[in-house]
């Protein structure tokens, strides 16, 4: 689907491109090559696509796989999505906030990520016991995140967080033209997969829980000391019922030396969760 066909159908449906839903419908077919080639498709997976818009990836996935779960919560779209694939008996669409539902099993996702909510829908279908595969389109600054790498400005709460569950594979640079209308962000397609192993923390509702609150807590003070970064997170919670002394002395007692956060890598920071979440199990 080319620029001209795009701007062709949207005139037919009389509908203009949602800034607030993050409508840039994919018009560029080496882009859409290109992630089909890195999803590596097979006859029995199941597909979850986020944001479907006028279903250019949606007709390549149901030639290529057993179930495709395809949500749009654009109205307009969705009838548009319904009228077009209605003979599509491998596809199932919705008309709802992927946020505020329960989604179906799937083992992989392939989308264009609304970008203006990339971060709770990573949080939504990654952060869990048995996260799918992704290959997916989104900010390159989110991506830039995602990667682990030297560059100190990068590491953050995604930094850690993500790669506590998932495996950052490959990442290729996007343009924005690929797109109408062109976002003014630069984009990247990346491929993750499942870590391997899942720290068992992670593995239940309450650990993982309290791991996501503790890092989403002291990520705003990265610049600071372990201690202090603490510190800081409870004192803003009005929860300082720990001092800094203790904090400094469980951190020893559990081998931890009191560096700044960007010292520590993602497993550094589960197990540090964990331990912290025995001294202030009902903190949240």
């Amino acid at each position: 689907m080319n620029r001209n066909e795009t701007l062709s159908i949207l005139k037919e449906l009389k509908h203009s491109p949602n800034k607030k839903l993050g409508q840039n419908f994919l018009i560029d077919k080496n882009v859409l090559d290109k992630l089909i080639s890195a999803s590596e498709l097979k006859k029995n997976d199941i597909i979850l696509e986020i944001g479907a818009g006028l279903g250019a990836l949606t007709s390549e996935l149901i030639k290529r796989v057993e179930k495709v779960y395809s949500y749009e919560i654009d109205k307009t779209l969705y009838r548009f999505l319904k009228n077009k694939f209605s003979s599509s008996s491998n596809l199932e669409l919705f008309n709802q906030d992927i946020l505020k539902v329960q989604i179906p099993a799937h083992n992989k996702v392939v989308s264009n990520i609304p970008y203006s909510i990339t971060g709770p829908i990573l949080e939504k279908v990654f952060y869990n016991s048995s996260p799918p595969s992704g290959i997916l389109i989104i900010e390159k600054s989110l991506a830039n995140r995602i990667f682990i790498g030297t560059n100190y400005k990068n590491f953050s709460r995604i930094t850690v967080s993500f790669n506590a569950f998932m495996k950052p594979s490959r990442k290729f640079s996007i343009s924005p033209n690929s797109f109408y209308p062109s976002p003014k962000i630069e984009l990247s397609m990346i491929t993750v997969y499942p870590r391997e192993y899942l720290n068992p923390f992670l593995r239940s509702e309450e650990g993982r829980t309290f791991f996501l609150n503790f890092v989403c807590g002291i990520m705003p003070y990265k610049n600071k000391n372990l201690s202090n970064a603490i510190l800081s997170y409870l004192n803003s919670r009005k929860a300082s019922h720990l001092s800094k002394k203790d904090i400094k002395e469980y951190l020893d007692s559990i081998n931890f030396d009191d560096m700044k956060l960007s010292s520590y890598n993602y497993d550094d920071f589960i197990v540090l969760s964990e331990a912290f979440h025995k001294i202030f199990k009902n903190f949240k």
